[in-house]
């Protein structure tokens, strides 16, 4: 058995949030990953992306998160659940004034991407769009 309280788990930050893993590829024969996701005010949204090979769920704990999706654009609060098939276009990012919290689910797991994701805003200034769209690629995810 696993088990975590909130903000335990694996920790990483990128993009000015904070991530804790509660499941990882080691733990669930990559089968999914799944990580509690704490994103800031008005923080830099990822890239609009489509995932070439893994669904991704997402269910809002507290705050407002703002999910594009597609066509559509939909303003979550807590309770809201947004299921994200592979090979749809889309992106996500806190709208709302105070730190918002969810749980993102990915099936199968993409912690490696996450790690270097990590490393990669490890600097003082953001990094360029470009290698972000670089490390996304190699991950399995088209930019859109």
């Amino acid at each position: 058995m696993i088990s975590f309280q909130p903000g335990e788990g694996l920790h990483r930050e990128a993009r000015g949030s904070e991530m804790w893993f509660k499941a990882t590829a080691n733990d669930t024969h990559a089968r999914f990953s799944l990580m509690e996701r704490t994103l800031p005010p008005a923080g830099r949204m990822p890239p609009a992306h489509r995932h070439v090979g893994n669904d991704e769920a997402y269910f809002v704990l507290d705050g407002v998160v703002e999910f594009r999706v597609g066509d559509e654009v939909l303003e979550g609060s807590s309770g809201t659940f947004v299921l994200v098939p592979a090979g749809e276009v889309h992106t996500f990012g806190n709208t709302g004034l105070e730190p918002a919290r969810l749980l993102i689910l990915h099936a199968p797991a993409l912690d490696r991407y996450f790690e270097e994701l990590e490393q990669l805003w490890a600097g003082v200034d953001p990094p360029a769009r470009d290698a972000e769209l670089d490390l996304m690629r190699r991950h399995g995810m088209e930019p859109a």
